[in-house]
């Protein structure tokens, strides 16, 4: 598109001076004839017209590219000042509205990205204050001799600044995922691998509370050229999540199949209480989470930041009652 306008300005410039030339020429031929000959006809009356279409052209060709232009310029300049806002109304040649509309984009994309980085910081500010709140109150508890400076009081105090680090660690792997600037050290891994490493870090767990997981892997699928240790916090997050909404006696499945040719699709499904309907459409935000979560509300944000990171897609499928599947795929590269 970029050079079929630069084509057309070429070619515009190059026919209105070839006119200009045309007419100039003819003009000199006309006043040098008319000189030695005394008779000067009708020229002057088409010449005349001719100037006129010319500068008729020229003026509405500007007016239709030099005003979209100049309102994108205005626009920008109040971009620049921090006004996400502002629009351009399309008009033009198709490249002027091509530019415009890119322009509008832009300005939408940076407007959604300031309106979440509002309401991350926010959020971020929410979440640390409560563990700030419990570290100030008990290091002034002991310092007034309320509580006993005994190894409960500190193990209580590590634990919270325990849960601030782990905030602070899924704030940095997501800021970086969501920005594009997650480093991926991708290698041949089989999906077989995957699920094994992740059921076998949480076996032990879900033996402990009673939970039955199971792993089932089908035949004959690809390696998958992906960063192994960021696909497995992926399911990692996915089975944690799981086995905490996932009563005594439940089941837990994590499964590996082919999704078509291209992909392979991997399915983290239990049959806990299932999430809410008016939830389902925001398990993936931040922050979001139930009353019993216990977690920081960012382990299925970063999943997903991570499988879009991968070039997949995840989903989730939940009916109250009924259990939860968690279900991303990612590409097979050859």
């Amino acid at each position: 598109m970029r050079g079929h306008f630069v084509r057309r300005i070429a070619l515009f410039f190059a026919l209105f001076f070839g006119l200009m030339f045309f007419l100039g020429f003819l003009a000199s031929r006309f006043f040098a004839d008319g000189v030695h000959e005394g008779a000067r006809g009708p020229f002057p009356f088409f010449a005349f017209l001719a100037v006129a279409a010319v500068v008729v052209l020229v003026v509405r060709w500007f007016r239709r590219t030099a005003g979209p232009i100049g309102e994108v310029m205005a626009a920008a300049d109040r971009v620049a000042s921090g006004d996400y806002s502002v629009r351009v109304g399309e008009g033009g040649s198709s490249e002027i509205r091509r530019l415009v509309r890119a322009f509008n984009q832009m300005t939408e994309r940076l407007a959604t990205a300031e309106i979440r980085r509002r309401e991350l910081v926010a959020d971020v500010a929410h979440e640390i204050r409560t563990p700030l709140s419990v570290i100030r109150g008990d290091l002034e508890g002991l310092l007034d001799g309320v509580y006993p400076v005994d190894a409960a009081q500190l193990a209580r105090i590590l634990e919270e600044t325990a849960v601030m680090t782990r905030l602070l660690d899924d704030l940095q792997t997501l800021s970086t995922a969501e920005a594009g600037a997650l480093r991926l050290y991708p290698e041949a891994v089989a999906a077989a691998v995957l699920v094994e490493d992740a059921v076998s870090a949480l076996e032990a767990r879900a033996r402990a509370a009673g939970i039955s997981l199971t792993a089932s892997v089908a035949d004959g699928l690809p390696d998958l050229d992906v960063d192994r240790i960021r696909i497995g916090e992926v399911l990692t997050n996915l089975l944690t999540n799981a086995l905490r909404h996932t009563p005594q006696g439940g089941t837990i499945t994590v499964e590996a199949v082919a999704d078509g040719p291209d992909a392979v699709a991997f399915t983290v499904r239990d049959t806990g209480e299932g999430i809410p309907v008016a939830d389902l459409p925001h398990v993936f935000e931040r922050f979001v989470r139930s009353d019993d979560s216990g977690g920081s509300g960012l382990g299925l944000t970063i999943a997903r930041s991570l499988v879009i990171a991968h070039g997949g897609s995840i989903t989730a499928d939940s009916k109250p009652g009924s259990g939860t599947a968690f279900r991303f795929m990612l590409p097979v590269t050859s």
